[in-house]
């Protein structure tokens, strides 16, 4: 698909710029990091991951998509069902197994040394959705390239998925109040910012909780739902224990974090 690259570059813009905005005008929590500082850092952070991947691995979820369907791989291009159907069901399963995929990177040491490095931001809001490290990129890229094969999910249905998990990434990070009853009524379906915040936060029990990206029902058919976090939104500390010095936590640092020990 031709377009694609361009299409997701400008839906993440679009997004990014509109959150950024809604979260200036409604925010959820004071911020305790100069917010230029972090941009910065994590802004750096996805451009360098985008590049890097893009050389690493040259075919992407789509193109690999592209043969499958052409090959005629996969569960779905076996069943005579109609296409929008077979659509939903790739999205859907696509969407699973990155929920899977959070949960064995938090349960595997291995994998855990590199998925910390997103948890290591001290605040969270819109640009927090770009903080992962490029060796965790390429993991993920791998298990999604897996999972298009074995689902045969159709071109349409990957870029349809890519452009829904990067902006649910800048959405479920955003620093932006939502009613209480909006927030209760959105979460039914979807992840909110509120749901996800609990996942950031300093306490392990919490940090493992609340793992889904898009659908919020993963967590709850697999007991990993945690409503609320235990000191309140307001009053919680986000981040990791052992890493608290903003100082550390630049670009560079950053990179560095899976291979050296915690500096508090």
């Amino acid at each position: 698909m031709p377009n694609e690259s361009a299409l997701r570059l400008a839906m993440f813009l679009g997004i990014f710029l509109l959150l950024a905005l809604a979260e200036h005008i409604w925010p959820r929590r004071p911020l305790t990091v100069p917010k230029g500082r972090r941009w910065l850092t994590n802004i750096a952070l996805v451009a360098f991951d985008t590049g890097f991947t893009r050389l690493a691995m040259p075919l992407m979820p789509v193109g690999v998509a592209v043969i499958a369907q052409t090959k005629g791989w996969g569960l779905l291009h076996q069943v005579s069902t109609p296409h929008w159907l077979r659509l939903l069901l790739a999205v859907l399963a696509l969407d699973l197994v990155i929920y899977l995929q959070h949960r064995a990177f938090h349960r595997v040491p291995l994998f855990w040394r590199f998925h910390r490095m997103h948890h290591t931001d001290l605040d969270l809001d819109v640009s927090s959705g770009n903080r992962f490290h490029p060796v965790e990129i390429l993991v993920s890229t791998a298990i999604k390239l897996a999972a298009v094969v074995v689902i045969g999910a159709a071109p349409e249905a990957v870029v349809t998925f890519e452009v829904l998990l990067n902006a649910t990434s800048l959405f479920t990070h955003a620093n932006l109040r939502f009613p209480l009853a909006f927030d209760r009524l959105l979460r039914l379906v979807l992840v909110t910012p509120d749901m996800h915040r609990v996942h950031h936060s300093v306490i392990p029990s919490e940090t493992d909780s609340n793992f889904s990206f898009n659908a919020s029902w993963w967590d709850r058919l697999f007991n990993t739902y945690r409503d609320q976090p235990r000191k309140g939104h307001d009053a919680m500390v986000i981040g990791l224990k052992e890493y608290r010095n903003p100082d550390k936590l630049g670009f560079w640092g950053l990179l560095l974090v899976p291979f050296r020990q915690p500096y508090g």
